[in-house]
């Protein structure tokens, strides 16, 4: 089959929530705070990691990774479609599409494997705490952090370009918000199960292997704190890893049943409120999350704010 010369000089048009004008202003504003507290937020974490002596811990090294991704992968979606949803121009450029699927991808697949980096660092200093500073050491924090990049570039270099050779026999709308994988799937008029097949197999690496290795490190976590006899010692110890936990539920929860299914079966509304959830609100709690009951970082908080 031919391929589709032409979608190099059009435009796709992103169906959004079009089919539901009366939800599109009542979106914009919620999409909009939203962006803005995961702004404000990732941003202020990024900035108390840095000029805090007390925060250049490893936990705090991968939880400003963590900020960083949340900002980037939030701003490479928020701004598209807050166009999209303020007027009746649906539009974005083939090319524009192709950019943001693969910064998409990179920064959703190295937000999984950071995710069971920040556990192994958790198992560390729960189950060896007296081993914590010889084990987690800045290079191997350095080294931890690189893998999960490359990962999430190999992942995008790989699925990128055969999703968007696909040929659609002139069909341009994608009914999504955002260029995504499994709508652009979709939208193909020819036999997919290759490309399907690399995505399954990808998804299960990027996916369920390190939702495995977080598993294995929070039931390795829960067996140590048994053990301690002082409350006060397990109550610690519950603390340092309920926030990482936390975030690791509400990530993995939705992302895993977006992209472990076949794309037939794709529920395109379900989808997109699916993507809303994992793209812009996760990011936007994810600061709260980590700091409501973390003390070290709401006195690095009220150390820059000049309260104490």
């Amino acid at each position: 089959m031919e391929r589709d010369n032409d979608s190099y000089q059009q435009a796709f048009i992103l169906v959004g929530f079009s089919d539901r004008p009366e939800l599109e202003i009542i979106l914009f504003a919620f999409i909009l705070v939203f962006y803005i507290l995961t702004l404000v937020g990732n941003t202020a974490i990024i900035l108390l990691s840095i000029v805090d002596s007390r925060l250049h811990t490893p936990m705090y090294f991968f939880l400003g990774n963590l900020s960083f991704l949340d900002l980037c992968f939030t701003t490479s979606i928020v701004p598209q479609l807050l166009w999209n949803l303020w007027g009746p121009e649906k539009t974005i450029t083939y090319h524009g599409c192709v950019a943001q699927l693969y910064i998409y991808m990179v920064l959703g697949s190295t937000e999984c494997v950071l995710l069971a980096v920040m556990s192994y660092d958790r198992y560390v200093a729960v189950c060896r705490p007296l081993h914590y500073t010889v084990v987690m050491h800045s290079r191997l924090c350095l080294q931890l952090v690189t893998m999960a990049w490359c990962c999430g570039f190999l992942n995008s270099f790989v699925m990128c370009p055969q999703t968007m050779q696909l040929s659609r026999c002139g069909h341009h709308k994608v009914d999504h918000f955002l260029c995504e994988m499994p709508a652009l799937i979709a939208m193909s008029c020819e036999d997919t199960t290759l490309v399907e097949a690399f995505a399954f197999i990808l998804g299960v690496a990027l996916l369920l292997v390190p939702l495995s290795l977080i598993l294995i490190s929070y039931g390795m976590i829960a067996a140590a704190v048994l053990r301690i006899k002082s409350s006060e010692g397990r109550k610690k110890a519950f603390n340092t890893c309920s926030s990482h936990l936390t975030v690791v539920i509400l990530f993995y929860g939705t992302i895993i049943y977006m992209y472990l299914q076949p794309a037939n079966s794709y529920s395109q509304d379900q989808g997109k409120f699916l993507t809303l959830f994992y793209t812009i609100v996760t990011p936007s709690v994810n600061p709260l999350i980590y700091t409501l009951r973390n003390k070290d970082v709401k006195g690095a908080m009220r150390k820059l704010l000049g309260w104490e």
